[in-house]
Formats: C-alpha cells, sequence, structure tokens
C-alpha cells in the first residue's frame, strides 16, 4: 500500500497553498491535466486554475505540464497557461519525473506531483523519491480500464483520509480564491 500511498490528498488544486509546499520544501509543480487542470479531453481548464498557477509562479514555484497523452492534446492546452510541457510521460515510469524536474532545475525531493490518479502520478512520484498529492477526479470516466483503476484506488483513498493526509478545504479569506 505505501507505493500507492500520496503525500497528501485534496478536494481540487485550488486547495493547495504555497505554504503547505513551502513546508515540504518543494521548490517546483508537475502538473497532471485530465481531471487535475480540466475535464478529461477537454481544452478548457477548471475555473481559478490559471490563475493558482499565477499564485505559484509568484509565490516562487517553478511549474511544468506533465502528461501521458499526446503533443496534439497538450501543446494548446499549456499553452492557454504559459507553461513547459511533457508529453508522453510514460507515468508512472521514472522517465518523465525525471526529465521535468532536470528541465526544471531541481532535485525529485524538491517536487511535488499534483495529479488525480494513483496508477500513474502517485506511483510514479513514490518510487523516485518525489512529494505527491492526489486530488479528487472531477468527473468520472468512461472506459472500462479507468472503472478499474478507480474501484482499486478505493482503498487508498480511504487511508490517506484515516491517516490525517486529507488537506482541508482552502477557500478561507486570504487566500485569492474567494
Amino acid at each position: 500500500m505505501a507505493l500507492r500511498l500520496p503525500t497528501a490528498a485534496a478536494k481540487g488544486l485550488l486547495d493547495i497553498t504555497p505554504e503547505l509546499l513551502r513546508e515540504w520544501h518543494c521548490k517546483a509543480i508537475l502538473l497532471d491535466v485530465d481531471n487535475t487542470l480540466s475535464h478529461h479531453g477537454s481544452q478548457t481548464p477548471f475555473d481559478g486554475s490559471v490563475q493558482w498557477v499565477r499564485k505559484m509562479e509568484a509565490a516562487g514555484f517553478s511549474l511544468i505540464i506533465v502528461s501521458n497523452n499526446t503533443k496534439e492534446r497538450i501543446a494548446p492546452f499549456a499553452k492557454q497557461f504559459g507553461l513547459p510541457f511533457l508529453w508522453r510521460a510514460c507515468k508512472p515510469l521514472p522517465i518523465g519525473y525525471l526529465k521535468a524536474a532536470k528541465q526544471l532545475g531541481v532535485r525529485c525531493k524538491e517536487a511535488v506531483i499534483v495529479g488525480d490518479q494513483v496508477f500513474t502520478d502517485i506511483i510514479g512520484a513514490n518510487v523516485i523519491g518525489m512529494r505527491s498529492i492526489l486530488l479528487e477526479p472531477a468527473e468520472k470516466e468512461h472506459g472500462w480500464s479507468f472503472r478499474v483503476r478507480r474501484r482499486l484506488e478505493i482503498p487508498v483513498r480511504k487511508k490517506v483520509k484515516v491517516k490525517g493526509r486529507w488537506i482541508e478545504h482552502s477557500k478561507q479569506k486570504g487566500t485569492g480564491f474567494e
């Protein structure tokens, strides 16, 4: 189970604060796309996600989009955020994480990946010693492989809450997302 367990979990991207990442001594953020920054396959970012990226940049973090999707899917999406990106990253294999950390000029332990899937985002981060934040998926995917993986994630998501790794909702005064 430890290989599947994220450093922390949150309902959505906007719950992650610069203060939390500073506590972890992070300098860089790797971002998944589908169900993290947008609905699956959509080119429209979630409300507040572009502003969240700007806030993190202003706080001194380097960011990059890391996806298993094609360049055609990711390039126009990343352009909306003004972020560099890696496509066909082969998550959970270490290569995409290592490439992203190198591109941002940080060691793996100075980075965090934010994503919605245990079997790609979280396992890959744990293999190389990178912190991870598991988000709740914004929607249910319809493919059979997604349904199987989501079912296998249930015990992990329960354990996150039991172990006190849940990040509380941060839509409070002063967060910039009121």
